[in-house]
């Protein structure tokens, strides 16, 4: 018997299980995966940026969680020697058409409280990123970069340090209620618990509990990313990002300089065919039939069908992505891009076809599922993990 078993080991349940030790080190807490390593899914595929806060509504989870997941982020690889690298980040508008949409998100950075943002014209750009495009942008200075992998690893150091328990390799099929406790059916038996709290990711709807609405279903999205090859990477000193498109929760095809000195470029937002499938060719008939069954998917395709093929055209024609890259950074030619990394986004949709923008948490007695944790989740891990951490005070009675 456990006090909490927390399903799945990414940087969110491998947080939270380090915040609620850090509240109690009594506590008997396990943690399960069905990978044989920690953060293999949408950390390990994450481009490293450790976000600033700017982009999300005030008062959100997002943005409060975002805020305050930064700092402690920061001060936990200050304190555990994970290096950091303030990079910052270039929010391009190509042209004046784009000057609105961009002060409108300036408005709601400064409302977030992003530290050090300004809008910045042509010159400053170009003292900034010598080689960027545009109009102008907004300039976020202490924007950084980070290896997520390593800040999850290190977590699970600390975990099993504080007395956690983790068993991977062990998956989570089921979770029942025997009236006294929470008994989890898994591939290496009967787990019984008397808390659980569910940070599943991208399938973070399949382990719901019959307490919890079953009005969302997470919908995977791949992102594919290609790398500068290493003579061009001079071409980007930090961040250069796009004004991004308010309908969607995607951020656009960007340029990223990684803490390993690589430079990606990328990822657009096509819907994947396998929830944990990073090559196009992979297929899960079981993933692709939860998406074509939901009514949700098709409000959702019959409104923004022209995005979505103009999506699939980039991904599948490296000329089209090419041209995406060269609108805000000329210099980069054809033989200056390698196909690179892919990641998966699972993204709650609402059976009104409406893509969950925040993050979800929902609980029932002796449950805590975390429903919706798309970016900038990596980000505000430890703030989420504080957050779910007084939720169980509360739901679960540990303090």
């Amino acid at each position: 018997m456990t006090d909490v078993v927390v399903v799945g080991c990414g940087i969110v349940g491998l947080a939270t299980a380090l915040r609620l030790l850090e509240r109690r080190q009594d506590l008997r807490i396990r943690l399960l995966d069905k990978e044989p390593v920690v953060a293999r899914h949408q950390t390990g595929h994450n481009s490293g940026v450790l976000h600033a806060g700017l982009y999300y509504a005030p008062g959100s989870f997002k943005a409060r969680l975002c805020r305050a997941g930064k700092t402690a982020m920061e001060a936990y690889a200050v304190a555990h020697d994970i290096p950091v690298e303030h990079v910052g980040k270039l929010v391009v508008a190509l042209g004046e058409d784009e000057l609105p949409r961009m002060r409108t998100l300036l408005e709601r950075g400064l409302a977030n409280e992003v530290e050090g943002l300004v809008e910045v014209g042509p010159e400053r750009m170009r003292e900034i990123e010598p080689h960027v495009a545009g109009v102008g942008a907004l300039w976020s200075p202490r924007t950084a970069i980070i290896d997520f992998v390593k800040v999850s690893e290190r977590m699970a150091d600390d975990v099993r340090a504080r007395g956690g328990e983790i068993q991977l390799g062990v998956e989570v099929t089921g979770i029942r209620d025997t009236g006294q406790e929470r008994v989890l059916a898994t591939t290496a038996g009967d787990v019984v618990t008397r808390n659980v709290i569910v940070c599943a990711g991208l399938q973070s709807d399949r382990l719901r509990t019959t307490e919890v609405p079953a009005d969302v279903r997470i919908i995977p999205f791949r992102g594919d990313y290609y790398s500068l090859v290493p003579e061009v990477r001079h071409l980007v000193r930090g961040l250069i990002y796009p004004v991004p498109d308010p309908r969607f929760p995607f951020l656009g095809v960007h340029l990223t300089r990684r803490i390993d000195g690589e430079v990606w470029a990328g990822p657009n937002a096509v819907l994947a065919f396998a929830r944990e499938g990073y090559r196009r060719r992979d297929v899960n008939l079981r993933d692709l039939a939860d998406v074509v069954s939901y009514r949700g998917f098709w409000k959702l395709a019959r409104r923004h069908w022209r995005t979505g093929a103009s999506e699939f055209w980039r991904d599948f024609r490296k000329a089209a992505f090419l041209a995406e890259i060269r609108r805000y950074v000329p210099a980069v030619g054809a033989d200056d891009i390698t196909f690179g990394p892919s990641g998966i986004r699972g993204q709650a949709l609402s059976r009104a076809g409406d893509l969950v923008d925040d993050f979800v948490f929902d609980s029932a007695p002796s449950v805590i599922h975390v429903r919706n944790a798309p970016s900038p989740a990596a980000t505000a891990s430890l703030a989420i993990g504080d957050h779910i951490a007084s939720m169980a005070v509360d739901q679960f009675g540990l303090a």
